[in-house]
């Protein structure tokens, strides 16, 4: 009988679940909001996995998870660091043939910078947690100022010959930039452009002082933004790559490391 293993990463805007079958082939996924009860929304998410793919409860051999909410989900066996869910899962998600060095991970409410070593241990690693800017929020933020969807950014910013300067990196005064630029009559598409300018200049600031190493992986919510790729590999110039599912990086390496344990 075939066995799973379930990774969980419950993060402060969305909890994501991935299951790995034993021969560590994607099973299944679900993605939804934290909302106030994360193990509530990770319970339901396993059970329609488990439905949709006609998987007997009795053959998931090990839950683990990682994330901000991590010790909230009670149906866990155990919880690991987001640092090492990720640089786990990066390994097995790199496009082929890529021998990741770097994770950039962008995530709702923080970012962070996973250097790896030439045997795929971690070297080093930086984590802004503190400040919005350099996350999702800065972006859902500014998307809000420009009546825009935030899934509108990336192919909008590709359209644009001409990027705008946005100095600001604090939310709030990075706002009030937008909404002059706005009022100048400036084009949404140049606006967007250097919004995703100011936030990869963030990013590398980290990157370059946890001393990065390519090849790079983008990973997280940030990884469905082609904006955010383009603005980083100008930035870092290097090439940036981005997994099949960027969000689920983190679950991934949740439900590797689950099997790593029980064996």
């Amino acid at each position: 009988m075939k066995e799973y293993f379930v990774g969980i990463d419950a993060g402060s805007t969305y909890v994501k679940t991935a299951f790995l079958d034993d021969q560590d082939k994607l099973a299944g996924y679900k993605r939804a909001s934290t909302g106030i009860n994360p193990d509530k929304v990770s319970r339901e998410m396993i059970n329609t996995i488990t439905f949709e793919n006609n998987i007997n409860p009795d053959q998931i051999k090990t839950i683990v998870a990682t994330g901000y909410s991590r010790r909230n989900i009670e149906s866990a066996q155990s919880s690991i660091t987001e640092i090492n869910a990720h640089a786990r899962g990066a390994v097995w998600s790199a496009p082929e043939g890529i021998d990741i060095h770097t994770i950039i991970d962008i995530g709702g409410q923080d970012s962070k910078v996973i250097i790896l070593d030439k045997n795929q241990e971690i070297s080093n690693f930086a984590m802004n947690d503190k400040c919005a800017a350099g996350t999702g929020r800065f972006l859902e933020s500014l998307a809000r100022v420009l009546e825009l969807d935030i899934t509108q950014l990336g192919p909008l910013s590709k359209e644009s010959d001409m990027p705008l300067d946005i100095n600001s990196t604090c939310v709030v005064f990075a706002e009030s930039e937008v909404i002059s630029l706005v009022a100048r009559k400036k084009q949404s598409k140049d606006i967007v452009a250097g919004i995703h300018r100011s936030l990869a200049r963030r990013i590398s600031g980290m990157a370059k002082k946890a001393v990065l190493h390519p090849e790079i992986l983008l990973t997280g919510g940030g990884g469905l933004n082609q904006g955010i790729q383009d603005a980083l590999e100008e930035e870092l110039f290097s090439d940036v790559h981005v997994p099949e599912h960027p969000q689920l990086n983190g679950a991934i390496g949740a439900a590797l490391i689950g099997r790593s344990q029980m064996e």
